[in-house]
């Protein structure tokens, strides 16, 4: 039997969650940061010390295979009331671009990934105008249903390459299959007055039958506290975000990491546990 969302969430039933499953992506940010070409082993050790810094303040921390999911399991850098997610896509991403589309990866094991202490997975689907909907549906359909037969929480997220109406069409879609947990963008790029989001939001939380809770990519860093803000006035359960938290130590080199992450990363951790806890929507009141 799957765990509750309670294994995700905080005393408040809402979620303030850390996403550290970026793979090409966080390469392509550190390389631009920095000039030089990021090896698997920066990527690693980059991840590896946000789990340890920003853990102990997070309900959640998403991570992959590729980078790190062993480590932090098998290290116990998570406290125990920071529920660890197992990133169970497979990316198709060219070099120095975009994730252009996603499918399961049949390499990870939901069975294994349990027994080393994951409660969750999470399934990305890419939705453009031109995607074949039937085909991304069934795709998300089967990642619920290995979830459940694993004993793991199901956390969707659909990244729309449009606005707010194909924002609000992929949570339609994508959302009816029922996932644990469905992770949406932020409407208008989280740009606009705290009004004017959650009117956004609000539309977008009338196509999703389940708890939610809103990424951060394409938000400004400065932006994401009000966007958290207006999602959850308008019926959002939290956030589950990574680069608002952690995008700009992406320069920092291994000795100053941890004391960035310290000072800068975990005041924006306590400033959206604040927001989530006062405006958020408990997920058993779904």
């Amino acid at each position: 039997m799957a765990p509750t969302l309670n294994s995700l969430a905080r005393g408040s039933g809402c979620f303030l969650m850390v996403a550290m499953d970026q793979r090409e992506s966080l390469r392509q940010m550190i390389t631009a940061a920095t000039g030089r070409r990021a090896e698997d082993e920066r990527l690693v050790d980059f991840k590896l010390s946000v789990a340890r810094e920003a853990g102990p303040y997070a309900s959640g921390f998403l991570i992959d295979r590729d980078f790190g999911f062993e480590r932090v399991a098998a290290e116990g850098l998570l406290p125990r009331e920071c529920g660890l997610i197992v990133a169970a896509d497979r990316l198709s991403q060219p070099v120095d671009g975009p994730v252009e589309d996603t499918d399961l990866d049949d390499e990870v094991d939901l069975g294994r990934a349990r027994e080393a202490g994951a409660v969750a997975a999470k399934l990305l689907v890419i939705w453009r105008e031109d995607s074949d909907r039937d085909r991304l549906v069934e795709m998300s359909a089967r990642f619920v249903r290995r979830c459940a037969d694993a004993g793991l929480l199901s956390v969707l997220e659909g990244v729309a390459k449009g606005g707010s109406r194909l924002i609000r069409e992929a949570a339609r879609s994508l959302a009816a299959v029922r996932p644990s947990l469905y992770k949406a963008q932020v409407p208008l790029a989280g740009k606009g007055s705290l009004d004017q989001l959650t009117e956004e939001c609000g539309a977008l939380n009338a196509e999703i039958p389940v708890p939610w809770v809103v990424l951060s990519q394409g938000v400004e860093q400065a932006d994401f506290p009000t966007a958290v803000r207006a999602a959850c006035q308008a019926g959002a359960s939290g956030t589950l975000a990574g680069r608002a938290i952690w995008s700009d130590l992406v320069r920092a080199d291994s000795d100053s990491l941890a004391d960035l992450l310290r000072s800068r990363s975990v005041p924006r951790l306590r400033e959206l546990g604040s927001i989530v806890d006062t405006y958020g929507c408990a997920w058993e009141e779904r």
